[in-house]
């Protein structure tokens, strides 16, 4: 399935991410990894454990957005509520799914599945399972809520299942310019050139060379290829031109 546009919203859950404790891990490969398929991650959200709080977010993202994505808060812990939140965001009720039990009892002997570990085990109703390779206890999907872990490395296992049932758009693609030049140098060239080349994002970023110092990349992305390189080239013109008189100042 091909869309011209695909969107995605990030939901971040969990206290230990606004507390500093836990440093996020899944933000940058989240991004990384949609952008591979040809859908924009627009937004993130980072919410702490507190059902209040995740729907109201789920219910402001997922109306905006093609998809939106959550990680956290779907563990043994009372304070793992991101299902219980779900399941009231799309007003339906939450049980232990049969095919969750039946995953949780390959994982572990029937005296281990005490309450707390058949906490992962509860789906909202009407959702289909996200399987998760590394330990059994599933994510989710339903409506456009794709529901995963907050540990990275079942996390990207989840991505990993879903990303052949997402639907994609045409990729971005992205040029890497290295100015050598200031960022200051160069910032009223460059916005004259994202003016002419609309449909084309344009960004600098500085960056501190150990030989030249001061200098910045500029990056050029865009859908298209043709625009892609007319913007390209209008950014090494002007470089070109900057250049010949930071020379001769």
């Amino acid at each position: 399935m091909r869309e011209e546009l695909v969107t995605a919203g990030l939901l971040v859950i969990g206290d230990e991410i606004l507390s500093g404790r836990t440093k996020d891990k899944n933000i940058g490969h989240i991004a990384e990894y949609l952008t591979g398929l040809g859908i924009d991650l627009s937004e993130v959200r980072v919410v702490p454990d507190i059902e209040a709080e995740i729907v109201a977010a789920l219910n402001a993202l997922r109306p905006r957005y093609t998809y939106v994505f959550t990680t956290g808060g779907i563990g043994p812990t009372h304070d793992d509520i991101t299902a219980d939140a779900v399941a009231k965001a799309f007003g339906v009720p939450i049980g232990h799914d049969p095919r969750a039990v039946a995953l949780m009892r390959e994982r572990f002997p029937t005296a281990d599945l005490n309450e707390a570990r058949m906490r992962m085990a509860r789906i909202p109703q009407g959702a289909d399972l996200v399987a998760n390779p590394v330990s059994k206890a599933p994510g989710f999907w339903i409506g456009n809520v794709i529901v995963m872990a907050g540990v990275p490395s079942i996390m990207q296992s989840m991505l990993d299942e879903v990303a052949p049932k997402l639907a994609t758009g045409a990729r971005m693609l992205s040029e890497t310019v290295r100015a050598d030049c200031r960022e200051g140098d160069i910032g009223t060239e460059l916005g004259e050139i994202a003016k002419a080349h609309a449909e084309v994002l344009i960004g600098s970023y500085p960056f501190v060379d150990e030989v030249r110092g001061p200098n910045t990349n500029i990056v050029v992305r865009a859908r298209d290829p043709a625009r892609l390189e007319a913007a390209k080239a209008a950014v090494e013109a002007m470089l070109t031109q900057v250049r010949v008189r930071l020379a001769g100042a």
